[in-house]
């Protein structure tokens, strides 16, 4: 019986374990991959890294620092979890069972790419980006290109106009789900807006370099920006009974608890800010939430 099982091993599943590590605590994280801090090439605004650090080794940094405090780390899918008539919680990870006194979901969430040749080795030298409020900076007076539709894309473009005045939107053919004010608003900013549907990606020794519509134009660019949405990775909380609000992120309080007692979520699976800074966050606080009930006996310590 595990003190809390954490699913998912991204930033804020792997600081949930060092805290709980630290605490005493039975933590074991079951992680599935794919998490998409791995695809972060440069992180420049996780603090204490003033040069930045690749998403790949802040992960890497991480997994050593939980395992060094005792937590244990797995590779594998949770596939189902419940709670049971006890309190406690049996999550099923391929073959094998596992038994709970608490459960974290980190699970995240995962951008909606576009349909681009290469994307991924894109993402990871910088060329396509999702998020301004994390690299920004690093497009002042760049030319850009957005992809998004409706308010969506309209207010990735509007963000990143306080860095750069080179920016256009292309809305994929999806022109009328912009409405006239907002239209209006980013021809003020100076923003161009174009609704004819992609034909070609223009491509330079592997990287991603312009984009062709198909009445023919051709746009070239420094960085493209990805405003598609993102699908958020919930479904197993809400398996368990946990509510969710209308975009499927789960609905937490202020220390991280999900509707359900004792199973708590943390990271972008339950705020769309999507910070790595704001998973590290939720972990220490949710941790403690966790180390603090058990110290309290609102959850039942080991026999």
């Amino acid at each position: 019986m595990l003190d809390c099982l954490i699913v998912g091993g991204g930033p804020a599943g792997l600081i949930t374990a060092v805290y709980l590590a630290r605490f005493r605590r039975d933590a074991r994280i079951i992680d599935a991959g794919g998490s998409r801090a791995a695809l972060i090439p440069t992180s420049h605004n996780y603090p204490g890294f003033p040069d930045g650090i690749s998403g790949r080794e802040l992960l890497v940094r991480l997994r050593e620092q939980a395992r060094r405090y005792g937590a244990t780390l797995t590779a594998g899918n949770v596939e189902q979890l419940e709670r049971v008539a006890d309190g406690t919680f049996r999550a099923r990870a391929g073959t094998e069972m596992l038994e709970a006194r608490t459960v974290v979901i980190a699970t995240g969430a995962m951008d909606v790419e576009p349909a681009l040749p290469n994307i991924k080795d894109a993402i990871r030298s910088g060329l396509v980006r999702h998020c301004p409020i994390c690299d920004g900076f690093e497009v002042i007076d760049k030319v850009v290109a957005v992809i998004g539709r409706g308010l969506k894309g309209v207010n990735e473009a509007r963000f990143l106009r306080h860095y750069t005045d080179k920016l256009t939107l292309f809305t994929l053919g999806a022109g009328d789900d912009i409405a006239p004010e907002d239209r209006a608003s980013l021809a003020a900013c100076g923003i161009t807006v174009v609704d004819e549907a992609l034909a070609e990606v223009c491509t330079q020794e592997g990287q991603i370099v312009g984009l062709q519509t198909r009445d023919g134009q051709t746009y070239r660019f420094d960085t493209l920006y990805s405003a598609l949405g993102c699908h958020v990775r919930s479904d197993l909380a809400r398996a368990a009974g946990a509510a969710c609000d209308s975009v499927g992120q789960i609905i937490v309080d202020e220390r991280l608890r999900t509707t359900v007692p004792g199973l708590y979520a943390v990271g972008d699976v339950c705020n769309d800010l999507n910070q790595i800074a704001v998973g590290a966050g939720h972990a220490a606080i949710a941790a403690t939430t966790i180390h603090n009930a058990f110290r309290v006996g609102t959850v039942l310590e080991p026999s």
